[in-house]
């Protein structure tokens, strides 16, 4: 048997069984990704709970998101790079495990610091994860039509869960206790443990090679540094020292980071990569655009309950519309695509998000929920999803197969950390605006301003996209 035509075997059996149906595939994968994107944003209103519990001080509390944030974004490219070498499989299943067990472990925590430690864990079990979602998708459905809908669907899935985050929190914390927005990952989480451990395929692209330890040390601990002072904006501020030591650090670790990669015969990241027109455009388009997108939920969640009243489920439930709105327009996408080509979608996409941020500009202190949360709403996530997934189409696409589990994960690190860049810089415009004032007119007028300025970067991101993108995904 030629060695072809025993690797094609390999895919076709799992230990001599008939590999599964696509869709098991496919659904097992949209598991992984939406509970990880689900813990990004369900803690929050959980908060209020988790500090009359555990005793945890300001500080501690935003460390509860934080700590999640930063090993999720830092440990992003070497879970990518370990899938690759060692299985994507093995480190889908390694990730969730870990996942699964610190959610066990945060749900159970009876001191702030075993908290704060359980969400770290989360964390870089969710780094390990993630990438291996869409890459164990990407690999198991052919190049077309087939693969954008499934990638549409990866796409809304994740979507849908860092929406319903808000809503999902807001159930569990008012119908059982903040324990229980940890604890529902551990069922839900063995579940898809035990199903993927039976039905999905392994495949690694390691060639012999080894991971390379000095690269992925500089590139962790440098996005991790540089979230950490991106995070640190909130409370500090830009000019501190507490936010510029740990950006510039970050910054200098990245950059030698490149030089050692340049240099290295085995490098975690090929700089050539970079040169893939498709893979370059798309997550520089996807770091513009969740820059902008990703404060959405922070800012609509704060003006519904601290301007207009509302409860947090209250708020969770104001925001189903949009949740729906994200998925329908990544289902969308797929549809549009082979017409004008997926440049024009993501760029269409993104026109209709800014639309949405325009209007939501427009908000005043006692506006109607129809027109003042909804309508808009749905607008900025309509388009949010029908830019999401050409985008992430374009940046898996012309890379070889060897790297896919790295360039999963560079698209995950660009939207994670574009979303954290974005939210500092947007919560710092809007509080310039608001000032030491908490009236209902004086907090409307901040996050007017954050809408009105996210809606500005987002034209920049539709220009960007009509200049620098492919027309259409490349072949592999």
């Amino acid at each position: 048997m030629t060695p072809m035509l025993r690797a094609a075997e390999d895919d076709t059996h799992i230990s001599g069984r008939i590999a599964p149906p696509t869709w098991v595939v496919v659904a097992l994968a949209c598991a992984g990704q939406f509970l990880v994107v689900l813990d990004v944003s369900v803690v929050n209103v959980a908060l209020p709970s988790m500090r009359s519990d555990l005793g945890l001080s300001a500080p501690g509390l935003q460390w509860v998101v934080n700590a999640y944030s930063i090993a999720f974004a830092g440990f992003m490219l070497l879970g990518g790079r370990a899938g690759d070498l060692y299985g994507r499989k093995r480190m889908f299943l390694v990730g969730l495990a870990l996942f699964t067990l610190a959610s066990l472990g945060g749900g159970l925590a009876q001191q702030g610091w075993q908290l704060l430690l359980a969400r770290a864990v989360q964390g870089l079990g969710a780094a390990v994860l993630a990438p291996s979602t869409l890459t164990i998708l990407t690999s198991a459905v052919p190049e077309g039509a087939a693969r954008a809908r499934a990638i549409a669907t990866w796409t809304a899935v994740g979507a849908g869960g860092g929406a319903a985050g808000g809503l999902v929190g807001g159930l569990l914390v008012d119908g059982l206790s903040w324990r229980w927005v940890l604890l529902i990952n551990v069922p839900i989480g063995a579940v898809v443990l035990a199903g993927s451990a039976r039905w999905l395929v392994e495949s690694r692209a390691g060639d012999g090679r080894r991971l390379d330890l000095p690269g992925a040390l500089l590139v962790t601990s440098g996005l991790a540094t540089l979230a950490y002072g991106i995070v640190q904006t909130e409370a500090e501020g830009w000019a501190s020292a507490a936010t510029l030591l740990p950006l510039g650090a970050g910054l200098a670790l990245i950059g030698l980071f490149l030089l050692l990669e340049a240099r290295t015969k085995a490098p975690l990241m090929p700089l050539t990569l970079l040169r893939v027109r498709s893979v370059s455009s798309a997550n520089a388009a996807m770091f513009l655009s969740g820059s902008a997108m990703f404060c959405m939920w922070f800012f609509m969640t704060l003006y519904a309950q601290n301007v207009l009243g509302y409860s947090p489920l209250g708020a969770g439930l104001a925001l189903v519309p949009s949740s729906l709105a994200v998925v329908l327009g990544s289902k969308v996408a797929p549809r549009f695509m082979p017409v004008v080509g997926a440049r024009n979608v993501a760029a269409l996409g993104t026109l209709v998000a800014a639309a949405g941020f325009g209007w939501q500009s427009t908000m005043t202190a006692d506006g109607s929920y129809l027109m003042a949360i909804m309508v808009p709403g749905i607008l900025m996530m309509a388009g949010a999803g029908l830019a999401a997934t050409p985008l992430a189409a374009l940046a898996t696409s012309g890379a070889a197969q060897a790297d896919a589990g790295l360039v999963s994960g560079l698209v995950n690190t660009s939207r994670v950390m574009g979303g954290s860049l974005g939210l500092a810089i947007m919560s710092t415009i809007a509080a310039s605006c608001t000032g030491s004032s908490s009236s209902g007119d004086a907090l409307t007028a901040g996050y007017a301003l954050a809408f009105r300025t996210s809606g500005g970067l987002l034209l920049g991101g539709a220009v960007l996209m009509l200049v620098w993108l492919p027309r259409k995904i490349s072949a592999r």
